[in-house]
């Protein structure tokens, strides 16, 4: 478990750099604590990994004023638990993540963000999948697979994305280079 917190740093800055990540975005996580220990996903919540988790992932993204958007489990509906200021016109649902109703790492959001609210559906900017949980759903439409260098954080295989804008015009088109 030494390693957690410092495993989930790495991707954080890997996948930050990699998709021109800039202030005000949004960084999705979802993220099964028993995949990370090595266990089956919903078998095992453990709120001691969700803690080094949650500061690896945390730190860097508000060193650089990118918000961390966590997705619960499958029992609050892939709910999102994220820093009211990053979503001020949203629609809040009412429900506080627990453990075993929420999952280890959306409660330990919900418990250390300065403003924490929860919302049904979010469009993320990039994010990381830690165990097979699923973010898709709260990406931007056009969702580009990044490849990092590291593929697991503890047990857990991650699988990270970046997004961009659509493409629109045809080949008589001309695309601004900063938006790929």
């Amino acid at each position: 478990m030494d390693n957690i917190k410092n495993e989930a740093k790495a991707v954080v800055e890997e996948l930050c750099s990699v998709a021109k990540l800039n202030k005000g975005d949004i960084f999705v996580v979802g993220c099964s604590t028993s995949e990370v220990l090595g266990d089956k996903i919903g078998t095992n919540s453990s709120p001691d990994a969700a803690k080094l988790l949650f500061a690896g992932l945390y730190e860097p993204l508000k060193e650089r004023g990118i918000y961390l958007a966590i997705q619960c489990c499958e029992h609050l509906n892939r709910a999102i638990v994220i820093e009211r200021a990053a979503v001020p016109f949203a629609e809040y649902v009412n429900v506080v993540p627990q453990p075993k109703a929420g999952g280890s790492l959306a409660t330990e959001a919900y418990n250390n963000f300065e403003n924490p609210v929860v919302v049904e559906s979010i469009r993320g900017d990039a994010g990381v999948d830690i165990g097979g949980t699923l973010i898709g759903m709260h990406l931007k439409a056009v969702a580009v697979p990044v490849r990092l260098s590291k593929n697991k954080i503890g047990e857990a295989s991650i699988i990270a994305a970046r997004t961009r804008c659509k493409f629109i015009g045809g080949e008589r088109a001309r695309y601004n280079e900063n938006l790929m």
